[in-house]
């Protein structure tokens, strides 16, 4: 009778512990999907006044000015092992920070904010395949939840007819998906010993050496563009929100619930893009886009919910 009456006093109590976790790191991936739906707006809005490298060029150096008085001294301290790990790091930075968003920025100019969220969805798929690759079981539920927000974004991207009828600047969101599908699955390979503020700041140090002799170019034959409210303004959040928030949040969400799971999350953005889009572009949304943003939601709830299973 002693053992029965203890039972439910210890077993209880389990499940709590295993939830918390998985609702910080599900809320991280919310946090950094919806404030990078705003950099899609933000590049649609700049495509004519900021070359799209110049572009992907500042805001990395704001989002080190804005990590730098935070990251700089753990990241001298831990110099030596990023020296070690050098290799991981150049990859991280080439994938995530010097190609992934300058891609972005060059569809900007051929492509509405809407496309470019719509097509971004298609990332998770990547994250999902990379982890199956590495032996990670999705469960059915996960890939059911999937396949019904991939369906959503498929629908909207093709207008319901699913005939894909890409612009050009919907091939470099293509290109800038699969940049970013393969940097959240390799972020599952980050050495534990380097903390996170230290890798957030190499990669961006490191993307904005990459991206320089490009500016370079972009800067000579171009020319630049004029500091006004309307161009500072979107530069500082793509490079303190969306950069320095978004990618801390988004990087931390991975090390807890991993990337497939966090890719369901990542589903969302269509719908976050479509209406800031509409809100502050202008740019049309019908029943169409309210039908598949139902679909998107739906399949993020079921696949981000439960254990996986």
């Amino acid at each position: 009778m002693a053992l029965l009456d203890r039972t439910p006093a210890r077993t209880a109590p389990a499940a709590h512990p295993a939830a918390r976790p998985l609702g910080a790191g599900l809320a991280l991936a919310a946090l950094a999907t919806v404030v990078w739906s705003g950099s899609f707006v933000t590049s649609r809005a700049l495509h004519d006044t900021v070359p799209p490298v110049q572009h992907a060029f500042w805001r990395w150096v704001i989002a080190i000015a804005a990590v730098a008085p935070f990251a700089a001294r753990e990241t001298w301290r831990q110099r030596r092992l990023l020296r070690v790990h050098l290799r991981f790091l150049l990859l991280a930075a080439l994938l995530g920070v010097a190609v992934y968003n300058t891609l972005v920025n060059q569809a900007g100019l051929t492509t509405t904010a809407g496309n470019m969220g719509m097509i971004m969805a298609a990332s998770p798929v990547l994250m999902a395949l990379y982890e199956r690759a590495g032996g990670t079981r999705l469960g059915a539920r996960r890939v059911t939840g999937m396949l019904v927000a991939c369906a959503g974004v498929l629908l909207l991207v093709s207008k319901g007819s699913l005939a894909m009828d890409f612009a050009v600047g919907d091939l470099w969101v293509i290109a800038a998906a699969l940049s970013f599908g393969s940097y959240s699955a390799l972020l599952k390979r980050k050495p534990a010993e380097i903390g996170g503020l230290p890798f957030l700041f190499s990669t961006f140090v490191l993307g904005a050496l990459m991206l320089l002799p490009v500016f370079a170019v972009s800067y000579a034959v171009q020319g630049g563009f004029e500091p006004t409210p309307g161009t500072i303004s979107p530069l500082l959040y793509v490079g303190v929100v969306s950069s320095a928030v978004a990618f801390f949040a988004w990087n931390k969400a991975i090390s807890v619930i991993g990337a497939a799971r966090a890719g369901i999350v990542y589903y969302l953005q269509p719908v976050c893009v479509a209406l800031l889009s509409f809100a502050l572009l202008g740019e049309a949304m019908g029943w169409l886009q309210v039908l598949c943003m139902g679909l998107i939601l739906g399949g993020v709830v079921l696949g981000g919910a439960g254990r996986g299973k």
